[in-house]
């Protein structure tokens, strides 16, 4: 999963993780920040059995919403009625968004997941287009899908990839509302505001899930480790990468995120896919990295 694109931390923290970070190139940040995001599902895959895939993300955003508010220690009070509603939006698109992945993953293999999730920044970077060429990266991405959805022998968990296109739908919510947070809150105070608040919605059924799993060391510090590595450190690098990369490579970069979640359930939960799955993730990577790039040509205010 990814995080948010969009806010960027100011604080001490931060800043002196900043200062280590200039001397790795940019591209290494972003593929850095990939595969930390895609070795935290698969790692956070291989604890469902004791925790559930809500049971997951509740620790996830727990971890999350702790570093963050630490970081960036946001003020509660004083706030206008539209960032309460923003913030609150954004924690519902976060809380859905993750769990919605998680129990996707839960059912079909994680390259899979991640190639569909994709569908919703694509859509993102396309809508309102009237460009032929980004009818030809959208006809791609549903090419790709497509051979994902086919049926036939061995067909996928229709459910799983149900749940993976809700996913997807979040995330093109997510980034639509963390650009709305990231105009009216300064740094990164509107999104730990959201994580809470994403933690505290997942909380009923994060803990029915987890159940006494949540008093097991080994499982809370597993948990500390996927949250970390799937938000954290990723955040820490793409913040980074963004401050000297342009935006379009930044996209075309990140388009490889199928293909490296796939690679992650590989090596990590020995997911192998058919060569109709793999052909599916190429597509979609194609799609999203001309959409990235292909945004150089859109006209700008």
């Amino acid at each position: 999963m990814a995080t948010t694109r969009t806010t960027r931390p100011t604080r001490a923290g931060p800043a002196r993780c900043a200062r280590a970070l200039p001397r790795v190139p940019s591209p290494a940040l972003v593929l850095g920040a990939i595969a930390s995001v895609q070795i935290g599902s698969a790692l956070a895959k291989a604890l469902f059995d004791r925790t559930g895939p809500v049971g997951m993300v509740f620790l996830r955003l727990g971890v999350g919403s702790a570093v963050l508010l630490a970081l960036t220690r946001p003020r509660l009070r004083g706030g206008s009625r539209r960032q309460l509603v923003l913030v609150l939006a954004f924690g519902v698109a976060l809380a859905a968004m993750n769990s919605t992945f998680y129990s996707a993953i839960d059912r079909i293999p994680i390259g899979v997941a991640v190639t569909i999730e994709f569908a919703g920044p694509l859509a993102v970077a396309v809508a309102g287009s009237r460009r032929l060429l980004d009818l030809v990266w959208v006809a791609l991405a549903a090419a790709g899908v497509g051979l994902l959805t086919r049926g036939g022998g061995g067909a996928l968990d229709p459910v799983g990839l149900g749940l993976a296109g809700v996913a997807a739908a979040c995330w093109a919510a997510y980034i639509l509302l963390s650009q709305r947070l990231g105009r009216v809150f300064s740094g990164a105070d509107g999104l730990a505001l959201a994580t809470a608040v994403g933690f505290v919605l997942v909380a009923p059924v994060g803990v029915a899930q987890a159940g006494g799993a949540l008093g097991d060391w080994r499982v809370l510090a597993a948990g500390a480790g996927v949250g970390l590595l799937s938000a954290a450190i990723p955040y820490s690098l793409e913040i980074e990468a963004l401050r000297r990369l342009p935006a379009r490579v930044f996209g075309v970069l990140m388009s490889i995120e199928p293909a490296v979640g796939a690679l992650a359930g590989l090596v990590v939960l020995g997911e192998a896919l058919r060569s109709r799955e793999v052909a599916a993730i190429a597509l979609v990577c194609v799609a999203s990295a001309g959409a990235a790039w292909a945004d150089r040509l859109a006209p700008r205010d």
